[in-house]
């Protein structure tokens, strides 16, 4: 299971460059079309909402928590009117943002784009912006907006709640990054391969069919936990002390390339959370037969600059295993070996991905949709975005526990939780959909149906 302890503090800095707003004249033609948006921060990825009267930036939870406004022009400028609230709208209060009557001058908003479809807003007249307000030292961005001066600060998204989406393209045609796919979390955890945990933990396990029977339902995403011992990289939950029949992690991979090998039309990503020395790691995939003949390098084939390739143009390769670590890379260049040097990708490097629990097992839950890399050190949004390249998006649909009944419940509202919190929140659809038995409550159903359209 992911837990906060594994969040690494590595810290990567956004930085969205600001360049002078142009003239009103120009953003009048650049602004989006009326209608329903997230008011988003390019910084952060979280969402502007109305809380009792302050605006604050919040974690994207759809239409549940007043962060829904509609945009309109009013005369000269805009408003951005509460979808919750008639007549309030997203404005200022001094130099907080705050809701005020949609009348009020202070509701008034000069829109003018920043370029890679971010936007600054600006107080009419002035050289004040909606703003996130100054990072205190050592910790996250404060909760309330205000109203300063331009900087890297004043870029927002305006994501539409309902976006217009288009004609999923053809087989042939298909990039990686627009086909969504079935993904156990804690693949290994499953009691049929082997033990991985001490005794009472094994009585909860993320899965109950093994990784041979998990290929042939149609998973085809594979988070794997490793541990070393004096055995190599072991597959186990925290620790593996008191695990009866422990199973190393090249008996898994292995079962995965032989599926690939028997299958060749078929892709396939592991997903390692990763507590072992790079050259452990490194001596334990040399093991796998035949893993050379379909791991897919996209460090050696030009993404960042290119984009994702065809998934056919992969399959045809044959390149079609990806491997992720959530290691870090700091830590191996000072331990003079890096993973991504036998083919073992840096997943904070290629993918974004929400916090990984939606709470326990049982009782309340948070089906929010926010970045698991950002807290008081990172900051890596779901919304992040390079010129060329954007990241693949794991979307992490689970509990801190495996209660059969919640996890059944939850998977069936797997496509709702898709539309409405995450795909808006990442401002693109899920690449991998990652849950707890997946033998229950259909989630295939929720990959099938994202597998129909492309996100704009």
């Amino acid at each position: 299971m992911r837990t906060p302890h594994a969040l690494f503090a590595t810290a990567v800095a956004l930085a969205a460059a600001v360049v002078a707003p142009p003239s009103h004249a120009h953003a009048a033609t650049a602004v989006p079309a009326a209608g329903v948006y997230y008011v988003q921060s390019a910084v952060t990825g979280l969402d502007a909402a109305d809380h009792g009267g302050a605006v604050e930036q919040h974690r994207p939870k759809g239409d549940e928590d007043h962060q829904q406004w509609n945009l309109r022009a009013s005369g000269s400028s805009y408003v951005l009117e509460s979808t919750d609230t008639a007549g309030s709208c997203l404005g200022r209060s001094g130099d907080q943002a705050a809701t005020v009557t949609c009348a009020s001058a202070d509701a008034a908003w000069e829109i003018s784009p920043l370029g890679d479809d971010r936007y600054t807003l600006r107080s009419p007249g002035t050289d004040r912006y909606l703003s996130l307000g100054a990072k205190p030292s050592g910790g996250t961005y404060p909760d309330r907006l205000t109203v300063g001066a331009a900087g890297d600060l004043t870029a927002w998204y305006l994501t539409p709640v309902s976006p217009t989406t288009g004609p999923m393209p053809s087989p042939d045609r298909r990039t990686l990054d627009q086909v969504t796919f079935l993904t156990a979390h804690n693949a290994y955890a499953n009691g049929v391969d082997g033990g991985f945990a001490p005794p009472f933990v094994n009585l909860f396990p993320n899965q109950t069919r093994g990784i041979d029977q998990q290929l042939a339902d149609g998973v085809r995403g594979f988070m794997l936990d490793i541990h070393q011992t004096p055995d190599g990289a072991i597959l186990c939950h925290d620790s593996c002390t008191l695990v009866s029949r422990p199973v190393a992690l090249w008996v898994d991979v292995q079962r995965i390339v032989n599926f690939l090998k028997a299958h060749p039309d078929q892709f396939a990503t592991i997903f390692l959370e990763d507590y072992v020395d790079p050259g452990v790691l490194r001596s334990e995939l040399a093991r796998v037969n035949g893993l050379s003949d379909v791991l897919y390098r996209p460090d050696r084939t030009g993404v960042r600059q290119n984009g994702w390739p065809r998934l056919a143009d992969l399959t045809a390769a044959g390149q079609r295993l990806l491997i992720f670590t959530d290691h870090s890379r700091a830590a191996d260049e000072s331990a003079g070996l890096t993973r991504d040097s036998f083919g073992v990708m840096y997943q904070r490097e290629w993918t974004v991905e929400n916090y990984w629990s939606m709470g326990p097992g049982i009782g309340s839950s948070d089906w929010s949709c926010y970045s698991r890399w950002y807290d008081a050190n990172t900051t890596l949004p779901l919304t992040r975005s390079e010129s060329g390249f954007h990241p693949l998006f794991v979307m992490n649909h689970f509990r801190d526990a495996t209660v059969t009944a919640t996890a059944q419940s939850d998977n069936t509202k797997l496509a709702d939780r898709a539309r409405r919190f995450c795909q808006p929140a990442a401002r693109k659809k899920p690449t991998f959909l990652a849950v707890d038995r997946y033998d229950l409550g259909d989630p295939a159903s929720a990959v099938a149906a994202l597998n129909t359209y492309t996100y704009p």
